[in-house]
């Protein structure tokens, strides 16, 4: 039986990555990939609506670290020997050109994740790579890492990676190992709204709204959906929120403010102001500021505002129940609903298990992790991604000096 110098078991993002960084600095090295499903890097496929978000344009680890609600300090450290700062050339310099847009999400010009898997495959060529093939069980033989599979094959690697994101059996390997995992539950998810009359608006978006739920408080752009609500204000959300909504079973309160001004005297100032100066004219018909005719109707409808309400008609109490459905909405969430196909979990394999100079194993220092297997996760944006490349770099420099 041939023994690996390097295995890695995850044909995703962080794995591969790990392993053609690996045989370029150590051509000589025997590398392997095993990999559960038919195919490799189907997270970069479908990434970004299959655009690829490569990374993200913000350059300094402080500030990129800030985008990781799990994993924040540990990844200002990693970003400082790999960041996006160092992605963006290592992409370019290997044949993909990339653009930076005004969110900062950073996409292949080609807007095609092919582009990624491309590079990728090309860059492979010398790692053997196993397709279909499920590991059941990890062991040790001396320094020796022993890996059983679904279908009685057997490898051995004198290093091994670990980058299979969320996997029951891996779960339970690690838990045989004696590694501390953090619960897993779910993160980037939108909220269901049992509310007809929100549904009947999906398609509007708000450029910059803020979501609350319980002390937990985030901002950005907003999209009202066929179920309830979405967009990035909600996926940040629903990632700092990932544990505590859990525990609700994600049955729970949520305020919405749909404007993007945040001085409340001000927004009830200019309402006063607009019945005032159009006295006459049906209040449903004097949306405030950039808000759709549709939305105001509804905004009016639940405040109570009457079809024919004139402005001058509009006295204290309606005027504060207008300000609250623009500013304090109330939603009951009554579940979740997975972002497309960019699942992302929260838990994993504890950090305080994990050297961040090596992402090794403080136990068995031939024993890395990256990726999603991790207690690691981020918001939409690249973040997630940055991570992936972040560890599989630096697992390389480890296994290639080694």
């Amino acid at each position: 039986m041939d023994i690996y110098d390097f295995l890695v078991i995850g044909g995703g993002a962080s794995g591969y990555f790990a392993a053609i960084n690996t045989k370029e600095k150590a051509p000589h090295l025997k590398i392997g990939i095993i990999e559960k499903q038919g195919k490799v890097l189907q997270k970069v496929k479908v990434s970004g609506g299959g655009r690829c978000n490569v990374t993200n344009g913000e350059t300094d680890p402080k500030i990129l670290s800030k985008n990781y609600p799990r994993g924040a300090d540990f990844l200002e450290t990693a970003f400082q020997t790999f960041g996006s700062k160092d992605t963006y050339p290592w992409f370019e310099k290997r044949g993909v050109k990339l653009k930076t847009e005004k969110d900062g999400r950073v996409f292949p010009v080609s807007d095609s994740s092919q582009s990624i898997i491309d590079c990728f495959l090309r860059l492979a060529k010398g790692v053997d790579l196993f397709l279909k093939t499920r590991v059941e069980n990890l062991e040790r033989d001396g320094e020796l890492w022993i890996i059983h599979c679904s279908d009685d094959s057997i490898f051995k690697a004198k290093r091994l990676l670990i980058a299979t994101g969320s996997d029951s059996r891996i779960w339970s390997a690690l838990h045989h190992l004696n590694f501390k995992i953090e619960p897993e539950v779910p993160s980037l998810f939108t909220f269901q709204i049992p509310e007809p009359e929100l549904h009947e608006l999906q398609g509007i978006s708000f450029p910059n709204a803020t979501v609350r739920a319980g002390k937990i408080l985030q901002n950005g752009p907003l999209l009202i959906t066929h179920w309830g609500l979405s967009g990035p204000a909600i996926l940040k959300l629903s990632a700092w929120g990932a544990y505590a909504l859990r525990e609700k079973d994600y049955q729970f309160d949520l305020e919405v403010n749909w404007l993007s001004e945040k001085d409340i005297r001000k927004v009830e100032a200019d309402l006063k102001a607009k019945f005032a100066e159009n006295p006459k004219k049906n209040v449903r018909m004097l949306p405030y500021g950039t808000l759709t005719q549709r939305f105001w109707n509804y905004i009016c409808v639940r405040s109570g505002i009457g079809e024919f309400q004139k402005g001058a008609e509009a006295g204290k109490k309606q005027i504060a129940k207008l300000l609250e459905n623009l500013t304090a909405a109330k939603y009951k969430v009554s579940g979740k609903s997975t972002f497309k196909e960019e699942f992302v979990t929260a838990g994993g394999v504890s950090l305080d298990e994990i050297h961040v100079e090596t992402f090794a194993s403080k136990q068995y220092p031939n024993l890395y992790f990256g990726g999603e297997v991790l207690n690691i996760d981020a918001i939409t944006g690249g973040f997630n991604f940055q991570a992936a490349w972040t560890a599989g770099w630096i697992i390389s420099s480890d296994v290639s000096k080694k």
